[in-house]
């Protein structure tokens, strides 16, 4: 199997048979529970609004991403407070170096930026989802 054809299995595909339902339960209740930040952000990205389509808390390998764009293999991840402990940073950046070996972009915004600066937000976004070509 090509790398092309791997990836887009992998798109559907995207974690192992043993933590999936386990998983995707936590999807789930992410989805029914979001943070003022996520919803602030899901109001932006649903309904292909800015020309593609995302999901929210999907299951990707062994991990649930904030949003993600498969076409695109755009992650968007919206981290809280307990982010900025050196073991959550040390935890995001091996996440994030995992994500981009299956070839997504993982961009990281703070709730406060989400809530406090939504356009700005927005614009950092569209900037990369025009620089995907």
């Amino acid at each position: 199997m090509d790398k092309t054809e791997t990836d887009k299995r992998f798109s559907y595909q995207t974690a192992s048979p043993v933590t999936y339902d386990l998983l995707k339960a936590n999807a789930k209740h992410n989805r029914a529970h979001p943070t003022q930040a996520e919803a602030v952000m899901w109001e932006w990205l649903k309904g292909k609004q800015l020309g593609v389509s995302f999901r929210r808390q999907h299951v990707i390998g062994e991990y649930i991403a904030d949003f993600v764009c498969i076409e695109c293999k755009l992650v968007i991840e919206i981290d809280g407070g307990y982010h900025t402990s050196l073991q959550q940073q040390e935890a995001d950046r091996l996440r994030t170096q995992w994500l981009s070996g299956y070839g997504f972009k993982v961009i990281r915004f703070t709730n406060e930026e989400v809530i406090n600066t939504t356009e700005t937000v927005i614009k950092r976004i569209k900037e990369h989802l025009n620089d995907r070509t």
